[in-house]
């Protein structure tokens, strides 16, 4: 387990895929859909109060719609930008000098900011020998807050139009992540960014991806980034075609020692529920033990889950 996750109860499990449309949020709500009934109606799990689902994907987040929660409250989320101080300003430039994001320029005798390349460090005020820089507030974005029928804590964050970086959304939402919770982040797609800064941290990650060449390039990719964070993965196969099958993802998972917690069969029954806005747990209630079957394996490998 995580450092930043020591005495926790619950495990923090991200959902991310190499690529878009592979299925990600399908499996992350319907996997936070069965453990929220199994808590209601089964046996409670020991310290643990509850599920979350986080939508990371702050870009363009749609876990809502699968979920339908009743959103109780909403929170805005800022960042720090600078606010230089033209009678003391000495035009030295070194602000500039010192922004590894080009947010401010010293332009002739004048200095320019430009808030949305701002990442809100605050290097620029530090730095400033005359304290020329003073910090105001921006928002950027906002996270909203809300409850499910099953009793699904769920989080959307959502970055303001326009906005270049998702990572104070981002930060601003796993924030809500709760101790006592089993915590499913909903990760943006592809291996940018956006979706290190939703896999960092996390106990385990669960990586979708379909049986086709496309799908396993964007897997490797996957793949190598969890590795890189230090985050142990798994697979589900979405759109599993048994009969017609692809040996090179499996050969791929077995070289690297990838294990193959789920397959979903690629069915019309599953492509019309999804398209109706319903996961596979209230669809189709027949899943909802194997997707509790593969959150007890994915809570064995992790080490004092």
């Amino acid at each position: 387990m995580n450092a930043s996750r020591q005495g926790a109860v619950g495990p923090t499990i991200a959902v991310a895929a190499g690529k878009g449309g592979t299925g990600k949020t399908l499996l992350a709500t319907s996997l936070a859909v069965a453990l929220a009934e199994n808590l209601t109606s089964g046996p409670a799990r020991r310290g643990v109060s509850t599920v979350q689902l986080l939508d990371c994907d702050v870009e363009e987040p749609n876990a809502d719609l699968l979920l339908q929660p009743r959103f109780i409250s909403r929170r805005p989320v800022s960042i720090m930008v600078p606010q230089v101080s033209k009678t003391l300003c000495t035009l030295c430039g070194l602000c500039a000098q010192k922004c590894q994001f080009s947010a401010i320029a010293v332009i002739r005798e004048v200095v320019v900011t430009f808030p949305e390349l701002c990442c809100g460090c605050g290097v620029c005020a530090h730095v400033c020998p005359e304290r020329a820089i003073s910090e105001v507030q921006r928002p950027v974005g906002v996270v909203d807050l809300g409850r499910t029928e099953e009793g699904i804590e769920f989080v959307q964050g959502r970055m303001n139009v326009g906005e270049q970086r998702a990572g104070p959304v981002t930060r601003a939402t796993k924030r809500f992540i709760e101790p006592q919770a089993i915590s499913i982040l909903d990760a943006p797609p592809g291996t940018a960014c956006p979706m290190q800064e939703t896999v960092e941290e996390s106990d385990y990650c669960l990586l979708v991806t379909e049986p086709t060449p496309f799908g396993l390039s964007d897997l490797n990719a996957a793949v190598e980034t969890c590795r890189s964070l230090h985050v142990p993965c798994g697979v589900i196969v979405n759109r599993d075609r048994p009969q017609e099958g692809y040996q090179p993802l499996d050969e791929y998972c077995r070289a690297e020692g990838l294990p193959v917690l789920l397959r979903i069969p690629e069915t019309r029954e599953v492509a019309e529920a999804y398209s109706r806005g319903r996961t596979l747990a209230r669809a189709f209630p027949e899943w909802a033990q194997p997707l509790r079957e593969m959150y007890g394996q994915i809570k064995k490998s992790i080490p004092s889950a």
